[in-house]
């Protein structure tokens, strides 16, 4: 039999998801960092039912109010009920997050794959482009955009794929170089297939793995570089309900009514430390090295 004769290797084994499951149930971590991520989407989604307040309805009568049976987080300087603001700041976080990380890392795996399969010249001058973007800082690029295309939630997903899909290109590329040496790629490629079927039959089911912990990772660091462009202005525009715009509204007022802030604060920080969690977990339970996978 020759090589041209070799049947495609059948990769994902009927139980390959189950056991994924039964490793990713191992790791504490993980399922602490899961919970706390899923926590947060439970309460977006049923943000109206848990509130009766209207997160962007103004009540000057009720401004720079306590904590109360009334108002469990106080009120803003414009009388809106903090606590309303922070649950469906979450849907904004999240919704935009998610948005952002599924464009940047479904970017980054496709260009890091080609690169991978391809080699050669494509991948000496990609390489040299991903070093001339990541020598610009991640925030200095996205005031950049968001100056130039104005700002909105689009406009910030697209932004947040220009800085961050080089770095994800990186860590997939390394990960598919491991891949394409193998034998069942070696057989594709003798059979005849493209480059777009190999990615999509050989080397991704072998990398979903890494995939899956770059994603989690990225959507942290994403949720701190949306709040942080809304704290600097250059995010969701006022009356929008979202965090890190909270916190740049009230923070003159923090010694008033503390909560304004803190609450907001406390919100992004458990998202983020959620999003680490399951990220690290993931990791340690697949037996990820982003570090060797970036090199």
């Amino acid at each position: 039999m020759t090589i041209l004769d070799t049947p495609p290797v059948a990769v994902a084994a009927p139980g390959r998801a189950a056991r994924a499951w039964r490793t990713l149930r191992s790791s504490r971590t993980a399922v602490v960092g899961l919970a706390i991520v899923a926590v947060h989407v439970v309460i977006a989604l049923l943000a109206p039912l848990l509130t009766s307040y209207d997160p962007i309805a103004n009540d000057a009568s009720h401004a720079l109010l306590g904590t109360s049976r009334s108002h469990w987080a106080g009120t803003d300087q414009y009388g809106r009920d903090v606590l309303a603001r922070v649950l469906y700041g979450g849907r904004y976080a999240l919704g935009v997050s998610v948005a952002a990380t599924v464009l940047t890392v479904a970017l980054g795996t496709v260009i890091g794959c080609a690169a991978a399969l391809r080699g050669g010249w494509f991948d000496d001058v990609l390489g040299r482009v991903l070093d001339a973007v990541l020598s610009v800082p991640a925030i200095l690029t996205l005031l950049v955009v968001v100056t130039a295309l104005g700002t909105g939630p689009l406009v910030i997903v697209l932004a947040i794929a220009v800085v961050y899909v080089p770095q994800v290109v990186r860590v997939v590329r390394g990960a598919a170089l491991a891949v394409v040496p193998a034998d069942y790629v070696t057989a594709a490629r003798a059979r005849g297939e493209g480059t777009w079927a190999i990615l999509r039959r050989e080397v991704l089911p072998n990398i979903t793995d890494v995939v899956c912990v770059e994603f989690a990772m990225r959507a942290s660091w994403v949720v701190l570089l949306i709040s942080s462009l809304s704290f600097l202005g250059f995010g969701a525009d006022p009356p929008t309900p979202d965090w890190g715009l909270m916190v740049a509204e009230n923070r003159t007022a923090i010694t008033v009514v503390p909560m304004a802030s803190l609450a907001p604060i406390i919100a992004l920080a458990t998202l983020v430390v959620g999003l680490n969690l399951a990220a690290d977990g993931l990791s340690k339970a697949w037996g990820v090295d982003r570090i060797r996978e970036g090199s």
